[in-house]
């Protein structure tokens, strides 16, 4: 008789073939819900021109899929931790592909904003769940990179849809960039077969041959072998609602500061994001047209995810993120000083860098920091915290731009979330992280 430590042996596993479809079928998904998010800033303007909306009702429209994000976040990042993370990430893929298509095929400024809402609760839904299955499965050498690699693919998604936009939209109109995120929803079949099912999940539903078969995958090493009994962690055994764990073993006061750093960081993506553009322009900046600044911001990301992931694994993940905050703080401040054509490209590649790919760094962590019991959940309602920083931002930035403010001030309001952030982070209680805290483990099947 054996006692097996399922996360000991995910944790010294050697990168193979299962890990590389893992990672595949995770950045093909988000690179999928990346397109979701991006495509109704793509093509408002002919959104606006067709529907005859005004600018404030154009704003509520593309709001309501953050929204949706938010609740989304926080109920599909929890219910995972109960049916299995596989299957809430096929309900996401769905609910994210069809609305968005059913967006295209609507006339109605009502209900586009409400197929957008539908289409938010499975944007926002399928972020914790990818993070917690990368995290999961990864070896832990690498496992920062590895997620933060995943998570690249979101800002891959926002570039393929400012490159695809322009073609589709003059070509055959601009439902045509939503009637192809349909297009994801035929991967569910092969999703559901090819993605592994949360170990902890197996082994509490008593699906022990489905977990010998995806450990001799994982680590070719395992043996399947009659009454092997699988450990657990007791933090991955425990019971009761998920939420509240959150808050056992001293993990509280860290929760928080997760929340804080969340909320701060999108408040500083969503910012740069509404409102870069007009502020550039009204600087006297002639950078060409608004696809030049997406491409520069969301190169800036997968740079700066990949970059603070590699980095992650090699010093502490904890460090590394302030370290990219501070970096924030700098960039973004900058932006609002004169500096030649050339400089100010490289001051937005690295705001999009410590913005969008700290936030990417920031879900690696957080993956690391709960246990897997609770991981989607932990993950979900600090990203659907968050989504409230994003909602508010573009309507915070904007007052201050109708106020007319100096270009300088505009800029400091948003780098002040970057040092929020990094002292949330700092004060962060690693000592209480799943990857820092010896387990006590138990039996909790035999096979």
């Amino acid at each position: 008789m054996r006692h097996i430590d399922i996360h000991a042996l995910a944790d010294g596993a050697r990168f193979n073939r299962f890990h590389a479809g893992i990672l595949a079928w995770c950045a093909l998904i988000i690179i999928c819900d990346g397109y979701d998010l991006a495509v109704a800033g793509i093509a408002l303007p002919s959104i606006m021109k067709e529907m005859g909306v005004t600018a404030q009702n154009a704003g509520f429209m593309v709001s309501s899929a953050l929204f949706g994000m938010m609740f989304g976040a926080i109920f599909l990042g929890t219910i995972a931790d109960r049916i299995g993370r596989r299957h809430a990430i096929v309900i996401c893929l769905a609910l994210f592909s069809v609305f968005t298509a059913a967006a295209g095929m609507s006339s109605d400024p009502y209900v586009f904003s409400a197929m957008r809402f539908l289409a938010g609760l499975g944007i926002g839904g399928v972020m914790p769940n990818v993070v917690a299955q990368m995290t999961e499965y990864s070896p832990r050498r690498i496992r920062a990179t590895m997620v933060t690699l995943m998570f690249s693919g979101y800002a891959v998604g926002g570039m393929l849809a400012a490159l695809l936009g322009k073609g589709l939209i003059e070509h055959h109109g601009w439902q045509s960039v939503f009637l192809a995120a349909g297009v994801p929803v035929l991967l569910i079949p092969f999703i559901l077969k090819s993605l592994p099912e949360s170990m902890p999940f197996l082994v509490r539903r008593n699906r022990l041959a489905e977990l010998q078969r995806t450990l001799a995958r994982m680590e070719p090493s395992y043996r399947a072998q009659a009454g092997d009994r699988f450990d657990l962690p007791a933090a991955d055994r425990a019971q009761g609602a998920p939420i509240g764990q959150l808050f056992q073993d001293g993990r509280g006061f860290s929760t928080a500061m997760f929340w804080i750093a969340f909320f701060m960081c999108l408040f500083m993506v969503y910012a740069l994001s509404s409102w870069l553009a007009k502020l550039m322009a009204r600087a006297g900046y002639s950078l060409g047209s608004a696809l030049t600044f997406v491409l520069v911001l969301n190169f800036g990301a997968v740079i700066g995810a990949v970059g603070g992931g590699w980095l992650a694994d090699r010093f502490h993940i904890k460090y590394v993120l302030v370290a990219m905050y501070a970096l924030a703080a700098v960039s973004i401040t900058l932006l609002g000083y004169p500096v030649p054509t050339p400089v100010l490209f490289v001051l937005v590649g690295l705001a999009g860098a410590s913005t969008i790919g700290t936030q990417i760094v920031t879900y690696a962590y957080a993956g690391q920091f709960y246990p897997t019991a609770i991981r989607s959940t932990g993950i979900g309602w600090a990203s659907g915290v968050g989504r409230s920083g994003a909602i508010l931002a573009p309507i915070v930035i904007g007052t201050l731009v109708g106020m007319a403010l100096p270009l300088q001030q505009n800029f400091q309001a948003m780098a002040i979330p970057a040092v929020i952030a990094a002292v949330s982070v700092a004060l962060i209680r690693h000592g209480r992280s799943a990857s820092a805290v010896p387990q006590h483990t138990g039996v909790v099947a035999e096979a």
